[in-house]
């Protein structure tokens, strides 16, 4: 199944994706997401604020030869325009970035970050991050949400949607128990030393 964007190129459906991938660029960038898709990995967010476009781009250009080469799909966080440059299938937006309808005017998919039940009931986007279900470094600022919010996105969300924030190893089963289908992660494999072996770990605790 593919999902149309309203240009005539149609972006993969998140709905049949499970493990979700955030990752700064890193200098062994390739390797890094050769073995996290080895290991389970079926969708990359590349989420990086230190760079400028021009690096930004170049990186995002290594890592679309990567996951293009893997059939994984690419998502670029908060920058349409370079999803577009790049060849990325969506953008990933919060609350505060470009509107979900402005963002698809680029003609990528868009995701969206939502972190209270009235966000997943608002919100119209290909899909859903949800959390962060346990405190992290990685949303500093946002408080965590807690299963509660796995639970209610469960039963209400209308969009394919990912559980994120703090997930790893030790607490996927709790958020799976929620009612959680898919989660994304970002140091629980980007900490790793074998990256593939911790992806496959948290695919394996996946329905």
């Amino acid at each position: 199944m593919r999902i149309s964007t309203g240009s005539s190129s149609p972006v993969p459906s998140p709905a049949a994706r499970q493990l979700y991938l955030v990752t700064r660029v890193r200098p062994d960038l390739e390797e890094f997401l050769e073995a996290a898709v080895r290991g389970g990995v079926d969708l990359v967010q590349v989420r990086e604020r230190a760079l400028g476009d021009r690096e930004l781009l170049t990186a995002l250009e290594r890592a679309r030869g990567v996951t293009a080469r893997l059939h994984v799909p690419l998502v670029v966080n908060d920058r349409p325009d370079l999803a577009v440059l790049s060849g990325a299938d969506f953008v990933h937006v919060g609350q505060e970035d470009l509107p979900v309808a402005e963002a698809r005017r680029f003609g990528v998919g868009v995701g969206l970050s939502t972190h209270a039940p009235r966000e997943i009931d608002a919100a119209d986007a290909d899909y859903l991050g949800v959390g962060p279900v346990f405190a992290t470094p990685t949303k500093e600022g946002i408080p965590a949400v807690g299963l509660e919010l796995v639970r209610y996105a469960a039963e209400r969300a209308r969009s394919p949607w990912f559980a994120i924030g703090g997930i790893d190893a030790s607490n996927i089963g709790d958020v799976v128990g929620a009612g959680a289908r898919r989660v994304a992660v970002v140091r629980a494999i980007g900490d790793a030393e074998d990256p593939e072996r911790a992806a496959a770990e948290l695919r394996a605790a996946l329905p």
